[in-house]
């Protein structure tokens, strides 16, 4: 099913552009479980394409994909989820929020991000996973700076959707927002704190904490899922979901022992492959659907 329309969310430009952000570059991913992939990086004009379904059930789901706050891991934790929900009656809108900037040069870039996912592969016994994703980056400034303002495109994207729910025949009050890894923490983010009414559901899949913020009481419902041998996140997923039960808030954890880190909709013969029909199921449950 192809994209009917992109939606610029800033027409006159974000708030606060980051530094150091070139042309956009659309490039195939690296060796590894999304290999040969549409991945992008230098984005700075942040925008919805919106996924129609031929029956819409009248419940709008932005999807953020993740990337480390870097890239955007474009097509699997993005289009190909935008497609999954609208076969199934949702309205989605796949968000490209603002990223760091990176190098023009393709090899240099390379080369940066291996180092970076070399030192991140380091074997880690469970109880030294970490625990907190500002800890783990404290050694690269321009991250704090990106997850904020991946924070205020989300919020963005949810106002978009909602001042056009009557365009795209959606409820007002049925607005969710699904994310992976840094499009995780960015849901959980929003999620924690809307700057508006609250979203319908949230759905931070291998991602996302509350750097020991309070669960507003009228917190969304919570569905996540995450694979034990994601030695990065997982940890941290675990966290979340605890923090929600904790405030006594509707929570759905999903721990598959195999799957690793961004799985997105990449089948790989594992349990974790269930995971979107049991997202939709969990949609479903809550009369989304």
């Amino acid at each position: 099913m192809p994209a009917d329309d992109v939606i610029i969310l800033w027409p006159d430009g974000p708030p606060g552009p980051l530094p150091g952000v070139g042309p956009e570059v659309s490039y195939p991913a690296p060796p590894g479980l999304p290999k040969g992939t549409q991945f992008l990086r230098n984005i700075s004009v942040p925008s919805l394409t919106v996924f129609r379904p031929k029956t819409a059930n009248g419940v709008g789901v932005i999807v953020a994909p993740g990337g480390g706050w870097r890239i955007h891991a474009w097509e699997h934790e993005g289009l190909d989820v935008g497609r999954f929900l609208a076969d199934r009656g949702y309205t989605a809108f796949v968000l490209k929020y603002r990223v760091m900037g990176t190098p023009a040069d393709q090899a240099e870039f390379d080369a940066a991000m291996a180092s970076i996912d070399a030192r991140l592969a380091a074997p880690l016994p469970a109880a030294h996973m970490p625990r907190e994703m500002d800890k783990l980056a404290a050694d690269a400034p321009e991250y704090f700076r990106a997850r904020e303002a991946a924070a205020e495109d989300g919020r963005r994207a949810i106002a978009v959707v909602r001042e056009r729910a009557a365009a795209f025949g959606l409820r007002p009050d049925a607005v969710g927002l699904i994310g992976f890894s840094a499009g995780a923490f960015l849901a959980a983010d929003v999620a924690l704190d809307p700057q508006a009414a609250p979203l319908a559901f949230v759905a931070p899949i291998y991602g996302g904490e509350t750097r020991g913020r309070p669960v507003p009481a009228d917190a969304p419902p919570l569905f996540t899922a995450v694979a034990q041998d994601d030695r990065l996140l997982f940890r941290m997923v675990e966290g979340l979901y605890a923090d929600w039960i904790d405030a006594d808030r509707p929570a759905e954890l999903h721990a598959f022992t195999r799957g690793g880190h961004g799985f997105g909709m990449i089948r790989q013969n594992l349990p974790v492959d269930a995971w979107p029909e049991l997202f939709h199921t969990w949609l479903k449950s809550l009369g989304l659907g």
